[in-house]
Formats: C-alpha cells, sequence, structure tokens
C-alpha cells in the first residue's frame, strides 16, 4: 500500500511540473506563436519539443535563446540536460491555442471582442476546419460578466465523436475592466464521424455517362 499511494504521488507531482513548465512556456514564447510542448523523460536527459509559429525566434542567432531556454529550464525547474526541439506548426489557424492567444493579444490592442472573434472564426474556417466554437467570458458589455459564444459549422458537443474530434484550449487576458476568458474548439479537416455518408458511383455507370457524352 505504501508503495502505491508513493507511485500516485509521484505521478501526480510529474504532471503537476510538466503543467507548471507549460503554463512557463505559453507566457516565455507567446511572441513566437506558442502551440504547445511535448516533454519526454530519457536515460540521457530530457527531451523537450515546442511547437511554435515561429521558430526562428525561439532558435535565436547561433542558437542562442535555444542554450539560454535550456538553462532556465534546468534552474527553475530542475530538469536534468534539457534538449530542445523545435517544431514549425503547419496551420495555426487549426491550432487552438495559438488561435485564443492571437483573440487574446487582439484584445489588448484594444480591438471589440467581437469583430476578433469573427476574424479569428473566418481564420479557421478558410483554413479547412469542420467547425469551431469561440467562447468569450467577462464584462464584455456591462459591470456583469457573461459569456458570449460564435460559431460556424459543424461541433459536437458530446459523445465519442466529441472526445475523439474536438480540439480545445482556454487562455486568460487581463484587462482594464476584468479578467476575460476566451476558449476555442475546433474540428480539424481530416475528423472521421460514424453518422457521415458518402456516396460512392460504380465504375460501370461512370463509364456509361462518358459514353453518353461522347
Amino acid at each position: 500500500m505504501y508503495y502505491r499511494v508513493n507511485s500516485v504521488r509521484k505521478i501526480i507531482d510529474e504532471d503537476i511540473k510538466k503543467a507548471s513548465i507549460e503554463e512557463f512556456l505559453k507566457d516565455y514564447l507567446k511572441d513566437a506563436g506558442f502551440g504547445g510542448v511535448s516533454i519526454l523523460t530519457t536515460p540521457l536527459g530530457t527531451r523537450v519539443t515546442l511547437y511554435v509559429m515561429r521558430p526562428g525566434m525561439v532558435i535565436g542567432r547561433g542558437g542562442q535563446n535555444i542554450m539560454m531556454l535550456s538553462k532556465m529550464l534546468e534552474e527553475k525547474f530542475g530538469l536534468e540536460n534539457v534538449q530542445i526541439a523545435v517544431a514549425d506548426v503547419p496551420k495555426p489557424e487549426l491550432d487552438p491555442y495559438i488561435m485564443a492567444c492571437q483573440i487574446a493579444a487582439a484584445m489588448e490592442r484594444g480591438i471589440k471582442f467581437r469583430r476578433a472573434a469573427y476574424w479569428a472564426l473566418n481564420r479557421i474556417m478558410s483554413a479547412g476546419a469542420l467547425g469551431v466554437e469561440i467562447k468569450i467570458s467577462g464584462k464584455l458589455t456591462s459591470e456583469r460578466a457573461r459569456t458570449e459564444a460564435f460559431r460556424a459549422g459543424y461541433l459536437p458537443k458530446s459523445g465519442d465523436p466529441a472526445m475523439k474530434n474536438v480540439k480545445t484550449a482556454s487562455v486568460s487576458v487581463l484587462l482594464k475592466p476584468g479578467i476575460y476568458g476566451i476558449k476555442v474548439s475546433i474540428i480539424p479537416p481530416e475528423a472521421e464521424f460514424p453518422d457521415k455518408i458518402e456516396l460512392k458511383l460504380k465504375e460501370e455507370s461512370i463509364k456509361e455517362e462518358k459514353v453518353e457524352e461522347g
């Protein structure tokens, strides 16, 4: 029983550390378009893979920024022999965290929340998303906090399709009226649903149509 308790506690402590590292990187790499992190502990050390929109900003001239960030992770979080790899986000418009951060940045610049939400909505759908929902919470138009949602396309709310296909991220931004919460949920183009119907024509019927046209 003692061994089991220690094992559970160790797993919880590791999850808390990973969450703290992710929060630190979100703030530290926000200008580089941070899109997520993967942390893998090996016998040789800790391999950290960063997913960003602008890899050049993370790497720096001659890898100086990477070396400085590795040292910070070692000193701040006690990681051993940190090796950082930087991966480009192929379609940032389909990454919910990046889009939530961009909405937050737009609101910080004084852009109205509706305009920022619709701008992000159009970009996400133009990138090929099957569906998107953006929720912004806070003192939007009065002193009383509320939530306003912006939707487009198809977005399941529950069940197996929602658990497997919906990618969600949340960020918060502090403005003069108070703290605002931004939640973005996206269905990527490659998502498959059990109720999706595909019509397939037989080769013979296609050949007949070509002959008639000829």
